[in-house]
């Protein structure tokens, strides 16, 4: 065999293992559902309800995705110490519980575009006159964090602010309530909801720091279902239905950053 003919057998056999590999896509229109992974103890975004049933923000998302593909959910639950691995080892197509695209795990997962975006986001008493647009406005003021939280770093990290730390977010919303703090900050996609279960005369307040994406992870090598789930997430944003299930839950669209008309 001339190098020629070897050269034109051996691109013809790597032709032809690509063809051959099968695209996550195929398998689940054979199978006919999408698996969807979640913690089922995370809400807004997924939970039991009363009736002892998924629910929640992502689990409105997972099944609107479903249905633009043809698929019907599966819904599996999981321990998010464990979703990941879950997802690597194929017991799941996808995650979606609002996970961050970082670097690192993208060197394992391929993930759509994001479908969530977040910052830190103040809390203050209804009542408030003062004009807090940012963590430096709270030099000499006091903040309420969760002990060992991402926030916690942020707000220490802004000198002049006296950071209380606190077991739960119930505990400084109430001594928020009470005067016994300025702010409070946690996630923009949380605080409509603490807010709301708190039943305390408190709102949101300004977003601080940079803005973060959440996105749904796949395994690698999957190119055509990663396009046609990236075509599902524009079709149910493009028809209303992304909206629809956002304001249900966050009371505005959270595919936009916070503040964004």
């Amino acid at each position: 065999m001339n190098k020629r003919t070897f050269l034109t057998t051996l691109l013809a056999v790597a032709l032809a293992a690509t063809a051959g590999a099968a695209d996550l896509l195929d398998t689940v229109k054979q199978r006919g559902t999408l698996k969807i992974a979640l913690e089922g103890t995370y809400p807004p975004f997924n939970f039991k309800n009363g009736k002892g049933e998924l629910d929640g923000f992502d689990v409105e998302i997972g099944r609107a995705l479903a249905q633009k593909l043809g698929l019907k959910p599966e819904f599996i639950t999981s321990e998010w110490s464990g979703i990941l691995a879950g997802l690597q080892a194929g017991k799941y197509d996808v995650i979606v519980n609002q996970v961050s695209a970082t670097d690192k795990r993208r060197e394992i997962f391929d993930f759509t575009q994001p479908y969530t975006l977040s910052s830190a986001q103040l809390i203050v008493r209804k009542d408030e006159k003062r004009q807090f647009k940012s963590l430096a406005d709270l030099k000499g003021k006091k903040l309420g964090v969760g002990q060992g939280s991402n926030y916690a770093d942020l707000a220490k990290g802004v000198e002049g602010v006296e950071v209380k730390t606190y077991p739960s977010a119930a505990e400084y919303l109430q001594d928020l309530a009470l005067g016994r703090v300025d702010a409070a900050l946690n996630d923009s996609l949380l605080v409509p909801y603490l807010v709301k279960q708190a039943k305390l005369p408190l709102k949101g307040g300004a977003g601080v720091g940079s803005v973060e994406g959440s996105a749904i992870p796949y395994l690698k090598g999957n190119p055509r279902f990663g396009a046609a789930l990236d075509k599902a997430l524009a079709d149910i944003k493009a028809d209303g239905t992304f909206r629809k299930i956002s304001i249900k839950y966050f009371e505005r669209d959270v595919s936009r950053p916070l503040g964004a008309s």
